[in-house]
């Protein structure tokens, strides 16, 4: 009995001193203004990458593997400006710094940077505006990220040479990608600056606690009103990039009695135009979340996203263009009654709800459920000028009218369309160029004036529409509901996982906008001829042989209409490891996707394969990924990361041509992706540094392009390219330093090489094919050639001051090279070397494969000089951020401002090689004529100097 007590004793004095001797680092956090606890910071002890986040109190602690000696606590969140306290940590004692303040970050670069990234967004329908991952960078304190976010964006710069369909956002755990083409569409949730400022960003392939993520990271926007500061916010803005002004407001509750919280926003973007002519803008957001604490352990969060916006577009133009008209110039808007109105207007209307449960089930265990629905617009507008009438000679049908091309910059308008008529140009020739140069640069403008003159004209004939004007609308309604599991299972040791599900029903049909003063339009195809004699134009000229000859009016559905339906079902588990020398996590997928069209129109050309539901196609993608984060000293690390992934076309690269029929793309497949990168970490109290080498590899992509070609008498083509394989090498390195309290110092660098590694399959299909039709041995090739999509190095240095007494100013110069305009895969297959001249029209109609038609003068020499990729020149920009606050009673007034491209550099982001002219004889015509292209590269011009005001009250 004795013994057994003394056993007691012991037993309790030895868990009272290992409890004693616990090495502890706790503490709180406070705003430096209000003095409140604010939860959700992030707390990191640098040396070892510890993490963890404020709770409720506005408190955290690290009770294990706390490193000893000399450490600094990093203090984070967005919104608020960075600092980092330097600790000493004894063995068996506790450090408490209670009371630690956060300011406000008052020059908060994400509200200038979401508002660029959306709106550059808005105008991406396959234009060349596409791919700026920068928008998912916006959450990341990376020195690299942070300057491929705010700087290196006005490029159309991709870090490692992703576009942002290798990235995931998420808005409280809800993927947004769209489906159709695996991208964020941003305006669904543009001018809702105030209230996206809570993110957590995963850098690449990294863990991430909510989704398997992909290459370029995963951005979740935490938009739950909980989580916002309890106070409001009102600005104005002037610009002159994509708007003019924009007017916003916000206000949060915080935590109020009975456990309720709310926060609304409303804002409106407006412009008659911004740095490009023509292009208007005409924006409203609106925004809600409400929540209830049920109790202890359950919360129930409502969202409601509203944001509506019209964009007036613009395009690439040739150099030729440029040189009559400027870097400003757009085709696509013209006066009419003394107003600007553009012909192609992109409107998105989408709302977003979202329901979301969190359950704490124990202190350990959290279980997240959440529920969306998407619904709504997407309208892009163009000039439709095939409006016929219908005529009957000797009891067959024709059709007649159609009018010329309403584009400005038509070839058949610029000066060199005269002086390349083959052969030296005659004095006639130069005349006749001279008067459509001073034409176009006169009146080069969209002619609105004409087009409703020529349809009152047609009506007071008795005859349908010639021009309409022609809106392809997508209206997709889409639910989304996940399931998210977090719990520690040790507190080193973390377990993620989710099951997701996506659900979409999208409408895709064309729409009659505007008569220009008809009464209807004919819906039948202009162009239509038939292929062999069997074939009756009647029939094969309809849009829909079940309503055949309809007269379509203002708001009337014509030309296509069809639905798809796609499914995703996925489900993602991780496991984090965290200890002294060494963390680690891997993870993995598996998801199900399938596809489904359904057409309502049955198309004259595709009687057997339009109308009704296609063959349902399915994909099975699994992915694995792996990393860990090795802690040579407290200030010297080594962080892994790989994976490999398969991941399901879009919607987009599934179908031949969606609009007109049910037809699958041949040998279409997953795309495999693997990708390893492995970077240096450097982090002290004054200097943080990383650098990172990447290696990534794309096979089996697939792609699909929509143009006109010049074959034996022209045609519209879908071009598709199948077993598409890249590589992606390169480095990155970013470094910052604290010099002084005031003065920060800043470099970054990007070199990479993206290039194709294989000559892809490539064949044509379209309404002119009996078959579908290839050249040669069926290839393109491409191999080594670039991948377009901005600039492949990218340098920065600049420096940041910011003085106590709250006001700041930051100089950046950015350096850019090795960017290559986007090559054209027919003019890279046989199809080069091929003279359609000695082919006949049948012959050409057939489809099939063509070969054995080369040309005789043909030389390997000069063929390589003509198939060349462009690469566009270095240039360099300068930006300036600067901005002041002050404190008047409870009031918060402030501004801040941005100047981008200083000097006015001009530069090219982007641009292609034109379809029309391909073969050997066109080319060595086009490239070596004197007077310049028919059929030039187009080109996207990067913004000359812009700015970037924003006056703002915060209480």
């Amino acid at each position: 009995m004795k013994k057994s007590f003394l056993l007691f004793l012991f037993t309790i004095a030895f868990s009272l001193t290992s409890f004693a001797q616990q090495t502890i680092v706790k503490g709180s956090v406070l705003d430096g203004t209000t003095g409140e606890p604010i939860p959700d910071v992030t707390i990191t002890i640098e040396e070892t990458l510890q993490t963890t986040k404020t709770d409720a109190r506005g408190e955290f602690s690290f009770t294990v593997n706390v490193p000893l000696g000399e450490q600094v606590l990093k203090i984070e969140k967005v919104g608020y400006v960075t600092k980092r306290y330097p600790i000493v940590v004894n063995e068996g004692q506790t450090v408490d710094i209670s009371g630690m303040t956060l300011d406000f970050d008052s020059s908060d670069k994400k509200d200038l940077f979401v508002i660029s990234i959306s709106d550059a967004n808005l105008n991406s329908e396959d234009d060349g505006l596409t791919d700026n991952i920068s928008g998912l960078l916006q959450a990341s304190r990376d020195v690299f990220l942070s300057a491929a976010a705010f700087d290196f964006s006005a490029t159309f710069f991709r870090p490692r040479g992703l576009d942002n369909a290798n990235g995931k956002v998420l808005i409280n755990g809800i993927e947004m990608n769209k489906q159709f083409n695996g991208r964020p569409q941003w305006g669904n949730w543009g001018g809702l600056n105030d209230v996206q400022r809570n993110q957590e960003f995963s850098m690449g392939i990294s863990a991430n606690d909510y989704n398997f993520g992909d290459l370029a990271g995963t951005n979740n926007i935490v938009m739950r009103a909980s989580k916002y500061r309890k106070g409001g916010r009102a600005s104005y803005a002037s610009a002159n990039r994509s708007y003019t002004g924009r007017i916003m407001a916000s206000y949060s509750s915080g935590l109020l009695k009975g456990g309720w919280s709310y926060s609304v926003l409303g804002s409106r973007r407006y412009g008659e135009q911004g740095f490009i002519d023509g292009t208007l803008y005409d924006a409203n957001s609106f925004f809600i979340a409400v929540e209830k604490q049920l109790n202890d352990k359950h919360s129930l969060n409502f969202t409601g996203i509203y944001a509506s916006n019209r964009r007036g577009r613009s395009t690439a133009i040739t150099e030729e263009v440029f040189n009559l008209k400027g870097r400003e110039y757009n085709p696509f808007w013209g006066d009419l009654n003394g107003e600007q109105r553009n012909s192609r207007m992109r409107e998105i209307n989408e709302p977003i709800l979202m329901l979301n449960h969190y359950w704490d089930v124990s202190s350990k265990v959290k279980l997240n459920t959440n529920i969306a629905y998407q619904f709504g617009k997407i309208g892009n507008t163009r000039i439709d000028n095939g409006g016929t009438r219908r005529v009957t000679f000797n009891g067959e049908d024709t059709y007649i009218g159609g009018a010329r091309n309403t584009d400005p910059t038509y070839y058949q308008n610029l000066p060199s369309y005269f002086l390349n008529v083959g052969g030296a140009p005659e004095a006639s020739d130069y005349q006749l160029a001279y008067l459509a140069e001073q034409e176009f640069i006169n009146n080069g403008q969209f002619n609105w004036e004409n087009i409703y003159r020529a349809n009152i004209n047609s009506t007071a004939r008795g005859h349908n529409a010639i021009y309409a004007l022609q809106e392809d609308r997508i209206d997709d309604k889409q639910l989304s509901a996940n399931i998210l599991l977090d719990a520690e299972l040790a507190d080193n040791i973390k377990l993620n996982g989710g099951l997701n599900f996506r659900n979409l029903k999208s409408e895709n049909y064309a729409l009659i906008k505007d008569l220009f003063g008809a009464n209807g339009y004919l819906d039948v195809d202009f162009f239509a001829e038939e292929i062999d004699p069997s074939q009756n134009i009647s029939n094969l000229a309809q849009s829909d042989i079940r309503n055949p000859n309809r007269i379509a009016g203002e708001g009337e559905r014509y030309k296509y209409n069809y639905e798809i339906d796609a499914n995703v079902v996925s489900a993602f588990a991780q496991a984090q490891f965290k200890y002294s020398k060494v963390d680690f996590y891997a993870a993995a997928n598996m998801s199900q996707t399938s596809y489904q069209r359904n057409g309502l129109y049955q198309n004259g050309y595709f009687e057997d394969n339009s109308f009704g539901k296609s063959e349902k196609v399915d994909f099975s993608n699994v992915g694995i990924k792996a990393g860990a984060t090795y802690k040579i000293t407290g200030k010297h690390l080594i962080d892994f990361n790989a994976v490999y992934m398969t991941k399901a076309p879009s919607i987009r690269n599934t179908f031949e041509n969606a609009r007109q029929n049910n037809e699958l793309i041949n040998d279409l497949n997953s795309e495999v992706i693997t990708s390893v990168d492995a970077s240096y970490i450097f982090r002290s109290p004054i200097v943080k540094a990383r650098l990172t080498g990447f290696y990534s590899t794309f096979e089996d992509g697939t792609d699909i392009g929509f143009y006109y070609t010049e074959g034996s008498s022209g045609a519209f083509t879908q071009e598709v390219l199948t077993n598409v394989n890249r590589r992606h090498i390169g480095g990155e390195f970013g470094i910052e330093a604290q010099v002084t309290p005031t003065i920060k110092l800043k470099g970054a660098a990007s070199v990479g090489q993206y290039i194709f590694t294989n000559n892809p399959n490539m064949y044509l299909s379209g309404d002119d094919f009996e078959e579908d039709l290839t050249y040669g041995d069926g290839k393109t090739y491409l191999e080594n050639y670039h991948v377009a999509g901005g600039p492949e190095r990218a340098y920065q240095i600049g420096f940041e001051y910011r003085d106590p007494d709250y006001w700041n100013v930051g100089v950046t110069s950015n350096f850019f090279s090795n960017a290559y305009v986007d090559v054209n895969n027919l003019k890279r297959s046989g199809r080069f070397n091929t003279n359609l001249d000695l082919i006949t029209e049948d012959r050409y109609r057939e489809g099939g494969n063509i070969s054995g038609y080369g040309f005789s003068d043909y030389d390997e020499a000069i063929a390589r000089d003509l198939l060349r990729q462009e690469q566009f020149d270095d240039y360099m920009l300068v930006n300036i951020i600067g901005g002041k606050s002050w404190r008047v009673d409870d009031y918060f007034i402030g501004f801040f401002a941005t100047i981008n491209n200083v000097f006015n550099q001009q530069y090219r982001t982007g641009g292609f090689e034109q379809a029309r002219r391909v073969d050997y004889r066109s080319q060595l015509t086009e490239q070596t004529n004197e007077n310049g292209p028919v059929f030039g590269n187009r080109y996207f011009y990067g913004n000359g100097t812009t700015y970037y005001l924003n006056v703002y009250v915060r209480f």
